[in-house]
């Protein structure tokens, strides 16, 4: 006689044994995580401060640009703009040659931005993606540049540009500044976590060499962050006045340099100095205008990876 469970019909399966799960873990995360959250009035005051401040030394340069050097030196200073502004900016021209200098500035910063693109993609991908023989070792030195203050390099460098004969030419500041070794592990890093190795693989396996790889793959990849490389560069490239003041003449200078030649007086005028600034000012809000959306897309893009 078979004896069963009072609960088992005979010629059916027997139930499932009950699983006993762990509870669940709370998310760390709150409901609604990832939204845009709505700022408050303190959010609204801090960013109205924040904007104000970063405004106001180029209201205060417009300010003293349109002015006289008596009235900006006074007691109390002007704080709304005057009617010499053309004049001044007139003056600051003809008195610093700030056409050549523009000129120069806009071919200095150009050819070091896209140098710089073009070398520190390269290097940035075949340190991220490549795999050849000290790679490490050479990122090691790569990094290492950048505890090397500037000043150590100004008296050789100054001599290899006499020896080639480039002493007050452009030459002698664009080519020291061709690559820069923040750009390599910029790149380095943004190309490491944005450009996955199965993509590369699948190229290679379609029968794209290296050259076709960087051109089709690469590049569109680094795009942003070549954008945000490519604005500081300008920017700094732009801005630049150490080198340049040594390496070039009075007759050929940059506009920074054109700058400190129009403040190196004995008594320089404050207002047409100011008005010298501003003049080298708008180019840079101009490059930011026009690119400031991408700009701001690959500050964005970059800061998602990972």
């Amino acid at each position: 006689m078979t004896i069963t469970s009072p609960t088992h019909v005979p010629g059916t399966a027997l139930p499932a044994p009950a699983v006993h799960r762990a509870p669940k873990r709370a998310s760390r995360f709150r409901p609604g995580a990832g939204k845009q959250l709505n700022g408050g009035p303190f959010a609204y005051i801090a960013l109205a401060v924040v904007g104000i401040g970063s405004l106001l030394p180029l209201y205060w340069t417009l300010v003293a640009a349109s002015h006289t050097q008596d009235e900006v030196l006074a007691s109390t200073p002007p704080f709304l703009p005057g009617g010499r502004l053309m004049h001044n900016l007139d003056a600051a021209w003809t008195q610093a040659h700030l056409g050549k200098a523009i000129v120069n500035s806009v071919i200095v910063s150009g050819c070091i931005t896209l140098a710089t693109l073009f070398f520190c993609t390269l290097a940035g991908y075949a340190f991220a993606k490549m795999r050849f023989r000290g790679r490490g070792a050479l990122m090691t030195g790569v990094i290492l540049t950048l505890t090397i203050p500037p000043q150590l390099s100004v008296v050789p460098l100054f001599m290899m540009m006499a020896d080639l004969g480039w002493g007050g030419n452009l030459e002698s500041v664009i080519f020291p500044t061709l690559v820069s070794a923040f750009g390599v592990f910029f790149m380095r890093q943004y190309l490491l976590e944005a450009l996955p190795y199965e993509l590369i693989e699948a190229a290679k396996i379609d029968g794209a060499n290296n050259f076709r790889i960087v051109l089709s793959i690469v590049l569109p990849v680094a795009r942003p962050a070549m954008m945000v490389l490519g604005m500081l560069t300008f920017v700094q490239a732009w801005n630049d006045f150490f080198w340049p003041y040594l390496a070039l003449n009075q007759q050929n200078p940059t506009l920074q340099v054109a700058l400190g030649q129009l403040s190196a007086s004995y008594t320089p005028d404050q207002s047409i100095v100011m008005a010298g600034a501003l003049i080298s000012t708008l180019p840079l809000l101009v490059v930011f205008v026009v690119f400031g959306k991408r700009i701001v897309g690959g500050i964005m893009s970059g800061a998602v990876k990972g």
